[in-house]
């Protein structure tokens, strides 16, 4: 997008906005300096009918442009009309992987939130029962998975970004320059440990998000079967035997805490690991590189837009313990989203998000 639209011209809108983090899109898009003169639309499910959007979020009556703003019934047709140049799809995976396509070509570019178009490998996608055809598997070699961090260039020029899930965010980050920098014994295999507040289940109820099941409680949950696990395969190139990711949920509304276990190939130093990360991420703005023996916490992310990794090194220099902490809701989902839509309006990443 950088070479197609104009800075000037982008006008966004979001379907699926009802949820924890479609409340969190549409607070970060209407309070973006870039968007002041061209708010976004917004939009709930076909046929229901329009509600104001204060009323569904209260939280957001402070901001700029939502005097008399409604989430409306989904209109693709109108996207056009609006000169919508860029659709976040924060739905189903089902719906946005049929509607994605059908956005495209209209010429209106997208960004999945959901799980729809994240990853290449059709055993990897299974788990999410996707009805794939000709025309999908088309699009989806063109998708690009939407790492700033990993992907930036690509997702500068991309039609369709998949917006990356919140538990492998966490570890992906933590990962990705010791896997590149082939610091690590991967026979040995990596264990993620991860926990994640109540919010990262979505906003419809179940069983295990009830208070009474929750609140005072921690329980692993998806073992050997989460479907992020597709993801960290794919993005560090590992094999499943090579990984254990295990999930656990918390009892408190946001934020993920990603505890890795890896050993190295040899004995290294905490100067070599420091500065293997801090070199990876030197011009990646939305992590912050801790100093070791410091860790992330995960009060020091909730409600920013941050990914936080720490680590330590045990004596023999032989054992490595990765944290990586993010919120759930921005990091792990909208704010990674509109981190991405800047990056593809040519926008500097960090744009409304700092």
């Amino acid at each position: 997008m950088a070479s197609q639209t104009s800075i000037g011209t982008l006008r966004t809108a979001v379907l699926g906005v009802t949820g924890y983090a479609g409340a969190e899109l549409a607070r970060l898009l209407l309070t973006h300096p870039r968007l002041a003169a061209t708010p976004p639309l917004f939009f709930g499910r076909e046929g229901v009918e329009s509600i104001a959007l204060t009323s569904l979020h209260p939280q957001l009556a402070h901001l700029p442009n939502t005097e008399g703003v409604s989430v409306a019934p989904f209109d693709l047709d109108l996207l056009a009309r609006e000169g919508v140049n860029v659709l976040f799809l924060a739905t189903p995976h089902e719906q946005a992987r049929e509607l994605a396509p059908l956005a495209l070509a209209r010429g209106i570019k997208v960004i999945d939130l959901s799980a729809a178009w994240r990853l290449q490998h059709a055993p990897n996608r299974a788990i999410y029962k996707l009805a794939d055809t000709a025309e999908t598997d088309a699009l989806q070699l063109e998708a690009v998975y939407g790492s700033p961090e990993l992907h930036g260039a690509a997702i500068k020029t991309a039609r369709l970004v998949a917006n990356p899930g919140c538990y492998a965010t966490s570890i992906i980050l933590a990962l990705a320059p010791l896997v590149r920098a082939n610091l690590l014994d991967l026979d040995c295999g990596i264990i993620a440990d991860s926990k994640s507040g109540v919010s990262g289940a979505g906003k419809t109820p179940s069983a295990n998000t009830h208070f009474m099941y929750a609140a005072d409680n921690l329980s692993a949950y998806a073992v050997f079967g989460h479907r992020h696990t597709g993801e960290l395969l794919e993005q560090l190139q590992l094999t499943s035997a090579q990984i254990q990711f295990t999930p656990h949920l918390l009892p408190i509304p946001r934020g993920i805490l990603s505890t890795i276990y890896v050993r190295l190939n040899e004995p290294g130093s905490i100067k070599l690991i420091q500065e293997t990360f801090d070199t990876f991420y030197a011009n990646s703005p939305m992590v912050r590189v801790h100093r070791s023996p410091a860790l992330p916490q995960i009060q020091h992310v909730v409600r920013n837009n941050f990914c936080d990794i720490g680590f330590q090194l045990s004596p023999d220099g032989k054992r490595l313990v990765l944290i990586s902490c993010l919120d759930n809701l921005l990091k792990g989902a909208s704010s990674q989203a509109v981190q991405n839509m800047n990056l593809m309006a040519g926008f500097h990443e960090t744009e409304g998000l700092i």
